[in-house]
Formats: structure tokens, sequence, C-alpha cells
């Protein structure tokens, strides 16, 4: 019999270094104006040469596991989705393990670029579903900024480095991991690429790709048209995947690729401001921690409060788009335990 599975905690890692628009103004031709205008990005968070996909992956999954106050021995799955992992092996995923101390875990890395944690929840609930794991750490992370051409405007502005994570838990009682939605187009794939950084690399192992040659590359027009029809897309499925209509959904919680994509995308689906779940202002776009980032934020800011229905969606490289519908009934242990605590003193 089918396990059910729910969502029991979320965490983020992020780098302390903040870069701004007016930061950028000073060696780019740019303005805070032309970027707010565009993107809806303000500024966003860049790591640090000491500060690895690793470290910040560690970060958001010591976070997570805070907010469900879970012993982190019981995790026994670990799945990471990132496109830029410290090394080629061993994956982020062990280094994380050894990290959190999750003996028991099983631990391996997935690449789906932007929409990696959609893929890597999907993958999760089906461990889950089918009995083989009971608690999963997953995490979404990536460093870009080391893959940047930050002379030019057109894609430096754009991205943020960052870490979100959820924990993924078999239930006995309600299944909340509604319905999940994979999907990816291969014919896209020259239009966002990170080249030379691999064994097509026709000097792969010998000679080091210059710096210009392994840059972040984006036909930004192209991007814009796929993104804004594979959103609605991915909602709409998947809420018929869960027997549910988009109406019944309380939050979207969308990739921050920029503020554009997003508006465009909830007014094709009839959603309300107030609806859309984004931090895309002040982190720009995290690539594949986006997601678990902008519903962390927005539970710290009491946006999201349970039980509430959320669909989350991404789209990146690939190309590659899907969604996930849940209900979050998750609260923050650590407010339980300070309410406590300060119920005791009185």
């Amino acid at each position: 019999m089918p396990v059910g599975a729910k969502l029991i905690g979320v965490g983020a890692g992020i780098p302390s270094a903040v870069v701004t628009n007016a930061d950028l103004e000073k060696f780019i031709e740019t303005s805070d104006e032309w970027i707010a205008s565009r993107t809806g990005i303000r500024e966003r968070r860049i790591a640090s040469e000491e500060e690895t996909t690793s470290a910040l992956a560690i970060l958001a999954a010591k976070d997570a596991i805070a907010f469900a106050q879970i012993d982190p021995s019981i995790i026994d799955l670990i799945i990471v989705a990132t496109s830029t992992p410290d090394n080629l092996y061993p994956s982020t995923a062990c280094v994380v393990q050894a990290a959190i101390g999750a003996p028991r875990a099983a631990a391996f890395d997935l690449e789906a670029a932007c929409t990696g944690i959609i893929y890597a929840l999907a993958v999760a609930q089906q461990f889950v579903g089918s009995g083989t794991f009971k608690t999963v750490l997953v995490i979404g992370v990536d460093i870009h900024s080391r893959f940047l051409n930050w002379e030019d405007r057109n894609t430096c502005i754009l991205f943020g480095d960052g870490a979100g994570a959820f924990l993924l838990q078999a239930s006995e009682d309600e299944n909340e991991m509604l319905a999940t939605y994979l999907r990816a187009d291969g014919t896209g794939a020259h239009l966002l690429h990170i080249p030379n950084t691999g064994t097509a690399y026709p000097h792969a192992g010998t000679t080091p790709p210059k710096a210009m040659d392994r840059f972040l590359q984006m036909n930004g027009r192209a991007i814009y048209e796929f993104a804004v029809h594979a959103v609605p897309e991915a909602v709409r499925a998947t809420a018929a995947k869960a027997g549910i209509r988009v109406e019944d959904i309380d939050f979207l919680v969308p990739h921050q690729a920029n503020r554009r994509i997003i508006n465009s995308a909830a007014e094709r689906l009839n959603m309300s401001k107030e609806q859309i779940v984004s931090n895309v202002d002040e982190l720009g776009n995290t690539s594949a921690a986006s997601i678990p980032l902008a519903l962390w934020q927005a539970i710290r800011r009491k946006q999201v409060q349970p039980p509430s229905t959320l669909c989350l969606v991404g789209f990146g490289g690939g190309l590659t788009w899907g969604a996930a519908i849940v209900k979050w009934t998750a609260k923050d242990k650590r407010e339980e335990i300070r309410s406590e605590g300060s119920g005791s003193e009185k």
C-alpha cells in the first residue's frame, strides 16, 4: 500500500555578502532603475571564496532540521539538487551527510538546473511512497556567481547564491504531497547553458578552459517565452493530477527567475498578487534554491501559515519544468519551544 508523505521542515543557507544594484553600477553600465524595472531585483547574496556549495547546503539542512526539531540520525535519504557542485565527486549530498550527522542516510545529487528542487521532491516522494525511506532531506543549492561574466549586464544582474532545504517524512495519516509533474524538452538545451565545464570541453583534464569560455550563456527572450507558458501549464496539469482546481491553491511559490515572468504567469492563472510568494527583490535568481528560499521567507513573514495549499513550480535549463502541489501544515517547532518557555516563566 502506498505511504503518504508530508513536508515537516524548511530551511535556508544564504551568504552574508549583499550586492546591491548600486554596487553593480560601479563596474557595469547599468542602474538600479534599469535592473529593478526589468527584473524586480534590488539585491542578491554572493558567496565568498570560502563559501562553497556544500557549506551553504549544510546551513540549509541544519536550519530545516531545527525547524522540524528532529534528530538528524533518523534521516535515511539526502538528495541535493545542484548545477554547481563542489567537485565532480564526491557528491555534495555525501558531504552534507557527514556534516549533519546522518550516518544511516543514502545520499546522491541530481541536476535539473533551476527545476532541480521540484525533480528532487518528486524523487523523494516516490521513495517515501514506496516505503523505502521514511525521512528525506531535499536540498536545492547553487553558486552561479562563479560562472557569471561580471561584465555582461544581461546575466550578472540576475543571479544570487544560496541554498534551501525541505524535510519530507512518511505520514500514517493524510498524504500532503498531493501531486507532482515533471517535464523536459532537450531541443532547447542551447538556450540556457554553462559551456566547457564537462567532458564536452575538447581539452578536459589537460588544459583548463579560459574563464570567458565557461560563463553562463542565456537567450533571455526565448527563456521568457518558454517560462510564461511552462508555468501555467505545469500548475494546471498538477492541479488536475491532484484532483483540485487552480482556484483551490492558496499560494503559488514559483522559481524566482525575475518579476516579469512571475507576474505574467500569475496573470495567466488569474491569481492575485497576495497569492504569489516572492523574494526575488532581495535574493535574485538562486536557481535550484529559489523555491524553498521563497517559502522559507514567506513563513518567517507570516505570509504563508498552516494549513495552506501550495503550488511549487519551477523551470530552467534543459529545458526542464515541473510543479508540486502540497498541503503545508508544518509549524516551526522552535517557536513552539520558545512559546512554552516564555509561558513557564510567567
